[in-house]
């Protein structure tokens, strides 16, 4: 069984970005996005017109202080690798609870398919439409997904619009 992270988030966060569970390198490095050829992270900086910093805490800051906090739509799973497709007993994390702590999140954004799709079935996410959060997918960052970088970038431009 694998774990997820406990999100990055603070109380001025208005965006949340799901992500489906990290990947083999993450979990290792302990790290979101951990993996090098992930793009996360140059897409997340290239919104702000930043150069990617290289030390995880800094990362951290930058996002929270975007008022952008992220985390997995999974609490832990069964999985060899790090493909999604490769997810068995997946459990949810507790989205209720999460957005009575975080009010000020207004819009999530699913890094990838897999992550929305995980969300609306394990965790009822159908039930948060009614209480005024905004749901968009945005292409997956992972090297997996072969749409070009440029491409990605403009589609992510949605959450500083």
């Amino acid at each position: 069984m694998i774990t997820s992270f406990e999100p990055i988030v603070n109380k001025d966060c208005k965006v949340l970005i799901l992500g489906t569970m990290p990947g083999a390198m993450s979990l290792e490095k302990k790290q979101y996005y951990g993996n090098k050829r992930n793009q996360f992270w140059k897409i997340i900086y290239g919104l702000f017109n930043k150069e990617v910093e290289e030390d995880y805490e800094d990362r951290k800051r930058f996002l929270l202080n975007q008022q952008i906090a992220i985390w997995d739509v999974l609490k832990s799973c069964y999985r060899e690798g790090s493909s999604d497709s490769k997810i068995i007993n997946p459990i949810p994390n507790d989205f209720e609870a999460f957005f009575i702590e975080y009010p000020n999140i207004k819009k999530v954004y699913f890094n990838g398919k897999k992550a929305e799709e995980f969300f609306i079935k394990m965790a009822k996410g159908e039930k948060y439409l009614k209480e005024g959060l905004m749901f968009y997918r945005l292409p997956s960052t992972s090297p997996a997904n072969a749409i070009r970088f440029k491409d990605k970038l403009e589609q992510w431009k949605a959450i500083i619009s």
